[in-house]
């Protein structure tokens, strides 16, 4: 059988006008040196000026399912979110019904560039990092008031017992979740005056509604990371009126936001909730996110788990319990078929990273970047008196930007304006 013919990998040269001699008559091996029969090379380059050579082709053509165009050196530069202390409200205060603001890339940037937002974020960084290198069965201070509050989780869970889902056909979005979804919203006051002492009462008609926007979409049937964070906003109020106190923040985790977890994946499974902005398999999760940030915090400095455990049966059937972030890969594999690299491409990808603090950083920074700062996501969040959507620093300096260097035109501004947008 005739060998091939080696191909030479040189560039070739530009055609000229006088033809390049050859530097040797006859063909020679180059590897050792003999003669050979096969022709020599072209001296000079078969393709034209006009007709170049073609592009380069790989070999393996691309996936057809491209990931979200997502600007990823910049979430990779990007500075780790700090902790920070919650904000107190100063009483008497002025409560009011929180309403939708953000409607485009700029109400974003104004609100992730506010103090509101920073404090916010910190909040959640001050979470993460108050179960660091904890398991859930840890001792922690628990108070009066996070037991009510588990306790009032622990009965949205036994609704979903009294409201069994309806016999349909359609794969997602059961309809019985719509009658526990409206008893929700008809109790909802009840159950936050079982955790409100008498002078903050009026608080009600504001944290209400982060309480409800926390488990779902009764119209859509949907769930996703924006009613996430709804529930870390919920937590966050209470948090501003000192109803629970940085001492409490472990117990947060490990007692309110575990069994919060738990109702959602109670409800995704029973009324088979469909993914609120999904973004598919190029996404973390398709319901949760903080789960992996407190989960990652919880598993900083282990002795013997590191992030590629998540691919061992034995360290996932025997630690999920303890860990968040396991208890996450666990309900994934459960509710998903295939391979994992597969349908969760992203979390086997970050299972390569070395540490678990590294993991943790840059979740932090994907939080921000993938929720905070999308508008398809933050377009249904609330602001109020408690979480503000702009800073009063940022709509003077975009008055400036704006050239409103009429004296009488910015006093009249920042007359109108009222801490939550312009009246």
């Amino acid at each position: 059988m005739e060998e091939p013919q080696e191909h030479n990998d040189e560039e070739p040269p530009k055609s000229s006008t006088t033809p390049v001699s050859p530097t040797c008559t006859s063909p020679t091996c180059a590897t050792c040196a003999s003669s050979t029969p096969f022709d020599p090379p072209p001296t000079q380059s078969p393709w034209s000026e006009i007709s170049p050579p073609p592009t380069y082709r790989p070999i393996r053509a691309p996936a057809i399912n491209l990931p979200p165009n997502t600007n990823s050196q910049a979430i990779i530069l990007a500075p780790v979110p700090r902790s920070q202390k919650v904000l107190p409200i100063s009483l008497p205060h002025t409560f009011q019904s929180p309403s939708k603001r953000i409607q485009s890339p700029d109400d974003i940037r104004q609100f992730i560039n506010s103090d509101s937002a920073t404090n916010f974020l910190g909040f959640i960084v001050s979470l993460s990092e108050s179960i660091r290198s904890h398991k859930l069965s840890d001792s922690y201070h628990e108070s009066t008031t996070l037991k009510k509050i588990v306790s009032i989780i622990e009965t949205l869970i036994q609704w979903t017992e009294e409201i069994p889902p309806a016999q349909q056909s359609s794969r997602y979005g059961n309809i019985s979740y719509r009658t526990w979804h409206n008893r929700l919203v008809e109790n909802s006051e009840s159950l936050m005056l079982l955790i409100l002492p008498e002078h903050l009462k009026s608080s009600i008609v504001e944290i209400v509604p982060y309480f409800t926007d926390s488990f779902g979409n009764s119209s859509r049937i949907d769930y996703g990371t924006g009613h996430e964070t709804n529930f870390a906003a919920w937590l966050y109020c209470l948090a501003r009126m000192g109803i629970v106190e940085e001492v409490d923040y472990q117990a947060l985790v490990s007692r309110v936001f575990v069994n919060y977890i738990e109702l959602m994946r109670k409800l995704q499974s029973v009324y088979n909730l469909e993914p609120a902005g999904s973004h598919g398999v190029w996404g973390l999760d398709d319901y949760h996110f903080l789960p992996f940030i407190f989960g990652s915090s919880q598993l900083i400095d282990h002795k013997y788990m590191k992030p590629k455990s998540i691919h061992n049966e034995d360290i996932l059937g025997n630690f999920s319990s303890e860990y968040m972030y396991l208890s996450g890969i666990v309900f994934i594999k459960k509710v998903k078929k295939g391979l994992f690299a597969e349908h969760s491409p992203l979390l086997d990808d970050i299972s390569g990273v070395p540490t678990w603090n590294k993991v943790n950083s840059g979740l932090l920074k994907m939080y921000r970047a993938e929720v905070l700062e999308k508008v398809p996501i933050m377009q249904h969040f609330l602001f109020g008196s408690l979480i503000q959507c702009y800073s009063i620093h940022v709509w003077t300096q975009d008055l400036l930007n704006a050239k409103c260097y009429s004296y009488l035109g910015l006093l009249l501004s920042v007359l109108a304006f009222d801490c939550h947008g312009i009246v």
